[in-house]
């Protein structure tokens, strides 16, 4: 019988830390910290793999898939473990690679080490865009800041607060400054704005592009039958997601999402707290936007009647019902003196239910 050999890795940006057990030994049979070379710590596995059948694994980190998917393609089994699944002793006050390397072993060993989702390279190239979008997004949010902020100082101020509309840039552009530093200064905060805006400006159409493709369409489609929900959100949802068939129920979903709320209960005390905020921060980012869509009902709008345009009838009846459901999930909770960020977070909570049902064609 061939012998199987565990791997665990404790990777790093320069140097990778390798720990082997193998069979049933709690002892290591190889152990040895190596450059962060893909090539070279493929090489190292398949000499194992040579002698045996090997399971590879390291934790999730800031380094990506290349490691995986390298091992992948020499059909070695290998996983990536969430972090806050790697479980170490609270009463173990020491910490290093070696540590690391061999506890993510022992993990593989005892089938502890349950991977991941990894996406496809072609969801993964989609997300890097849609993500960038997002950093511009924050980076032209304090640059219009930092813009304001100027003006206050040098006695400036606007009649409304309704800002960055035409009239508002009108307004800014027509003031005079006593100094010509402070007109530089001004025109250099405001040419990075609009410069800003308008890469933001090629990366929407880009996506607007991609949503089109065969690859995406299908499955963006129904998603922007929902109100809240364009080509943006839809396709932000089925790049971060890939298979919705991973999660059993809308529960899990939501769960993923971090949208669920907390718990400390003990004996017969029972208390709840504010939502998890665990797993994927980006799309609950995205979703709770969406659900500040909600706070208005009636019936589909002339835009949302564009976007339903060549969908099918159970998922607009299906989107219908979550939009009237959604109104008043917020309408109840705000007229039961709840704020409106808590009633949009349950909305949020509710409308990935809802996601999740569109996407597994649960349209009951």
């Amino acid at each position: 019988m061939k012998s199987v050999y565990h791997i665990g890795m404790d990777v790093h940006k320069e140097t990778v830390r390798i720990a082997v057990l193998k069979d049933n030994s709690s002892e290591t049979a190889y152990e040895r910290t190596v450059d962060n070379d893909t090539g070279k710590i493929v090489n190292i596995i398949l000499g194992f793999k040579a002698k045996g059948d090997v399971v590879a694994g390291y934790e999730a980190g800031c380094l990506g898939y290349t490691l995986y998917r390298s091992l992948r393609k020499h059909d070695i089994d290998c996983r990536i473990l969430a972090p806050n699944k790697v479980v170490r002793s609270g009463s173990d006050k020491i910490k290093t690679d070696k540590r690391d390397a061999i506890l993510i072993a022992r993990m593989l060993k005892h089938n502890e080490g349950e991977s991941i989702y990894i996406p496809t390279e072609a969801d993964e190239a989609t997300r890097d865009l849609l993500r960038c979008r997002e950093d511009l997004k924050d980076e032209i949010k304090r640059a219009k800041q930092q813009l304001q902020k100027l003006l206050l100082r040098l006695g400036h101020l606007y009649d409304t607060d309704r800002y960055w509309t035409q009239r508002h840039r009108d307004w800014m552009k027509s003031i005079e400054f006593k100094y010509d530093t402070q007109t530089m200064a001004f025109y250099q905060y405001y040419h990075h704005i609009e410069a800003l805006e308008a890469r933001i400006d090629r990366i929407e159409e880009k996506i607007v592009e991609i949503a089109h493709s065969p690859e995406y369409s299908e499955r963006v489609q129904p998603l922007r039958c929902f109100k809240g929900i364009d080509y943006l959100i839809a396709l932000a949802i089925v790049c971060e997601i890939g298979d919705f068939k991973r999660f059993p129920n809308a529960g899990a979903f939501m769960a993923y999402l971090g949208l669920v709320p907390s718990e400390f209960s003990s004996g017969g005390k029972r208390k709840q707290g504010g939502i998890t905020k665990t797993g994927n921060g980006h799309l609950r980012k995205l979703l709770v936007e969406a659900g500040w869509h909600y706070r208005y009902g009636g019936e589909a709008s002339q835009r949302l009647q564009e976007r339903r345009k060549g969908a099918d009838e159970h998922i607009i009846a299906y989107a219908d019902k979550a939009l009237c459901r959604l109104h008043k999930k917020y309408s109840f909770l705000t007229r039961a003196g709840k704020s409106k960020q808590l009633a949009v977070t349950a909305t949020a909570r509710e409308l990935a239910g809802f996601v999740w049902g569109a996407m597994n064609q649960v349209y009951n």
